[in-house]
């Protein structure tokens, strides 16, 4: 009989999973634009011919005691994905059987045998309605609720307790604890209609925004179907058909990320975002890779779900108990609203006083905001449907009016605050015609590991940064950038180009400062800025990565750098402008590009150009005289006259280069890490940072070719990350190499990783240890996993130009162990000592930098033999080697 009921449900699971195939296939293919509604339908015939044709069921006395089968979460709302759970409630009008187990093990069982993931409970209907006042995700789940099978008046009886006993007497405590904990997911999950790996579901803008009005609207207007939100007047009906496509599309994205993944994924990994683009035919188009219009389309539809969020929640959740709205309703008599002219404040939201008041006046379109930063008065839903209802008043000669420009330039100079007018002007369509060229900037996407957000708000947010600079709100911990931003005469200037200064991205192709500078030569022309002032910000935009390519890539304690960049630049307030244009810019960029690492490099360069500007460039007097105190100051450590003279000879063996940056501490400390060499290959010395964030590894040895890439390749065999090296050669054959790193990952045993890498180097130097075979597994293990962002080609640029005493080599490259090891090795094999590298990053590739000459100490500047070091480390990073 047993083995008869589980043939039984064998069966049944079977034919679902045929069916289950079946669907999945045509939704692949495109022929089922209701894969949703159809594969919970499908659940739904299961569970009804499982009811129907139980054993179970009969004997738990239906009658007496009846009982029904809900489906519940994504399944109850008939948004069953390709791997989503089935959530079930088994619901009793009284107690919960004993039998109620053996039920379940009969149509639940046979589910995960084929591979579903079921969730369910089983509760009375008085249990149930008790939990639900206890706990949201129960209530939540219930509202979902729908009836599969069994006794129907279960539902309604149900439903009706639910309301009586939790909703009516709650509604109000039970949505503003919805909206909380939809604001706590989203601190969680981050802002998904900008991330480049969106949670689909649970981020800002995902699905569960769109499920949280749903819950809402069945708490306050008791709505049965999500076409209720349009018929119920809670959403109007373009706004509920673009919520539809919007939703629409994540769901098609959700689906295929389901499948993609071969599990639940919710998390839109770079992994998956290639294919994902490649199953939605997407070509590449206006610059645009396949990849980067995906996403492009998938923010914008998230941004669809935020915005209607937003608005629908400003509208349904508000309390009258608000003690802010009484505050501004207040403020806006004191601060005489009414002289403005139909804009008023209505429950702590603002608002136009008619749609006819904004036909007779369109300048309205902007003063709203314009009150909204004055005030820190969010917009009301109903403003924000107006806007983008008479979004069309704005044109030519709305954009180039003077109280148009002066209104926006009010609205960039407010101070940062939780009222984000800025972005507001975005989501609503409004930046967008007002500053035509920026369309071409929202929702591009800039496909790489290092921007978190699209172009048009990436821009936003720099401009944000730049004016949290010395408020309480700004989290650089560094007083520099707020005592520039407080000296600074004319910071509209600053603002101006941080919103401009990537406009250039809109557009194909490369150079995007250049072409940015051009474009708003245009845009600010027309609006009748002054010819200094356009000059001013172009320059901005034109130079905005100067600084930071400078002081990633080029040798700091080189003068002729710094002298470079002063000479760019010229002018003071220029520079401090570009300097915090710069750090907002890489702050706003994310997490990747902006480090202590980072900030201490521009710092750097930024004061010893600033010295420049003031004082001149260096002269050779003041050299000599440099020189010579830094001698005095170490001769004044012996203790004896022939101390004194040891010393002396030293001096001239020192290169005048390695004189000039090496500090009298670190000449003192080099000279006894000298003195212990003795007849070792090299001696080294481990030096933590201040913040313990980083090491300096000093290494003495007796110089010989290839040193530097047999000390990169042990550092690379330890798993130790090189930040940056300058290397210096004394005259009696001694290499002096310092090494910025990052300390090893397991810190308690960072002590037996450098013994570890000590014994390694010496091997090394010994021709015991062959760091090419030794570094091969781990190398190519990595290279499996190609790039999971763009795909650009790999470039190396030779440059005898900038530098008056070495070659300088730029490699612009995909990251992997053993990197800086296979070029310094590579380099090695053409005959070239490295002196200084600089490692850096090009947000989507590393770029590794070598200050280089020959083995001779010459600049190597034959057409022959740049293209021999071009085709040799074109040779390692295609892995032919």
């Amino acid at each position: 009989m047993v083995t008869n009921i589980k043939n039984r449900y064998d069966h049944a699971s079977k034919m679902l999973q045929k069916k289950r195939e079946r669907l999945i296939s045509g939704f692949l293919n495109r022929k089922d634009p209701f894969f949703l509604e159809h594969n919970a339908r499908i659940l739904d015939d299961y569970f009804r011919e499982s009811f129907e044709r139980s054993e179970v069921g009969p004997m738990m006395g239906i009658n007496k005691n009846p009982y029904a089968i809900f489906a519940t979460g994504g399944y109850g709302r008939e948004e069953q994905c390709i791997h989503s759970d089935v959530d079930l409630l088994f619901l009793f009008e009284k107690n919960v059987p004993d039998k109620t187990e053996d039920l379940i093990q009969e149509v639940i069982y046979p589910l995960w045998d084929i591979g579903l993931d079921v969730g369910h409970a089983t509760r009375s209907i008085k249990e149930c309605v008790s939990l639900s006042g206890k706990d949201l995700e129960v209530l939540t789940s219930v509202l979902d609720a729908r009836f599969i099978c069994g006794v129907s008046l279960l539902y309604s009886e149900l439903m009706e307790q639910i309301l009586k006993k939790v909703i009516i007497k709650r509604s109000d405590k039970i949505i503003n604890r919805l909206i909380e904990t939809n604001f706590q997911r989203h601190d969680h999950f981050g802002d998904s209609a900008y991330l480049l790996e969106p949670n689909i579901k649970e981020g800002q803008g995902g699905l569960r925004d769109y499920h949280t009005m749903l819950w809402i609207a069945r708490i306050k207007y008791n709505i049965k179907q999500p076409r209720d939100l349009e018929y119920s007047g809670l959403l109007s009906y373009s706004e509920f058909r673009i919520l539809k496509e919007a939703l629409s599309f994540i769901w098609n994205v959700r689906n295929r990320l389901h499948y993609i993944a071969g599990r639940r994924c919710d998390q839109l990994y770079f992994e998956y975002q290639t294919e994902l683009a490649n199953a939605l035919n997407l070509r590449k188009q206006n610059g645009l890779q396949p990849v980067e219009r995906f996403l492009a389309k998938l923010h914008s539809r998230m941004e669809v779900v935020k915005q209607q969020y937003l608005m629908f929640i400003g509208e349904q959740a508000y309390t009258e108990k608000s003690k802010l709205s009484k505050k501004l309703n207040t403020q806006t008599q004191i601060n005489g609203l009414a002289q403005i002219n139909n804009i008023e404040v209505k429950r702590g939201m603002l608002n136009f006083v008619s749609s006819e008041a904004i036909l007779d006046s369109p300048d309205l379109l902007i003063k709203v905001f314009e009150e909204s930063a004055r005030l820190q008065v969010p917009l009301s839903s109903e403003a924000k449907r107006q806007l983008k209802e008479f979004i069309y008043l704005i044109d030519d000669d709305f954009r180039n009016s003077s109280f148009a420009l002066k209104s926006f330039e009010r609205i960039l100079f407010a101070p940062p605050t939780t009222i984000d007018v800025l972005n507001d002007m975005l989501s609503t369509g409004f930046l967008v015609r007002f500053i035509l060229e920026f369309k071409n900037i929202v929702n591009r996407i800039q496909y790489d590991e290092y921007h978190i957000y699209p172009v048009a708000r990436h821009s936003l947010l720099t401009v944000k940064t730049i004016k949290k600079f010395g408020t309480s709100e700004d989290k650089t911990e560094d007083q520099l950038y707020g005592n520039l931003y407080k000296e600074l005469s004319n910071k509209r200037l600053l603002l101006w180009a941080a919103l401009f200064h990537d406009i250039g991205k809109g557009y194909p192709g490369a150079g995007h400062s250049q072409r940015g500078a051009k474009i708003v030569n245009d845009i600010l022309k027309k609006r009748g800025f002054k010819k200094s002032d356009i000059e001013t910000i172009t320059f901005l935009i034109n130079e905005h990565l100067l600084l930071i390519k400078t002081a990633s890539r080029r040798d700091l304690n080189d003068e002729g750098t710094a002298i470079t960049c002063a000479g760019k630049i010229k002018d003071i307030e220029r520079l401090i402008m570009l300097y915090l244009l710069t750090v907002s810019d890489s702050i706003s960029t994310g997490p990747k590009a902006w480090n202590k690492w980072t900030a201490a490099l521009l710092r750097d360069l930024f004061l010893t150009v600033l010295n420049i500007l003031k004082k001149g460039e260096l002269a050779t007097g003041e050299v000599v005289e440099t020189v010579n105190k830094k001698k005095e100051e170490v001769l004044l450590s012996a203790s004896s006259l022939q101390a004194r003279q040891e010393l002396e000879l030293l001096f001239k063996v020192m290169s005048p280069r390695y004189l000039l940056y090496a500090s009298t501490y670190d000449i003192l400390e080099h000279i006894e890490l000298y003195k212990s060499l003795g007849n070792a290959d090299f001696v080294w010395k481990v030096t933590r940072s201040s913040d313990s964030n980083t090491r300096a590894v000093t290494i003495c040895a007796k110089d010989r070719p290839g040193l530097f890439s047999k000390i990169a390749g042990v550092f690379t065999l330890n798993s130790i990350d090189i930040l940056d090296t300058q290397a210096y050669t004394w005259r009696n054959n001694i290499a002096l190499d310092i090494f910025e790193v990052k300390p090893p990952l397991d810190q308690i045993f960072e002590t037996e990783r450098w013994d570890k890498a000590e014994a390694n180097l010496k091997s090394a130097l010994a021709g015991g240890l062959n760091l090419t075979e030794a570094l091969k597994e781990k190398m190519s293990s990595y290279r499996t996993f190609r790039p999971r962002t763009s795909q650009r080609p790999n470039r190396i640029v030779v440059d005898n130009e900038s530098s008056i005493f070495f070659t300088i080599i730029e490699v612009f490259t995909y990251d992997f162990p053993g990197l800086l090891f296979s070029i310094t090795d590579a380099l090695f094999r053409c005959g070239l000592d490295v002196w200084v590298s600089k490692i850096s990053t090009k947000v989507d590739q590393v770029v590794d930098v070598f200050y280089v000459r020959d083995f001779d100490g010459q600049k190597v500047d034959s057409p022959d033999q740049v293209a021999a070091i071009k085709d040799a480390i074109a040779e390692v990073l295609s892995g032919r080697d």
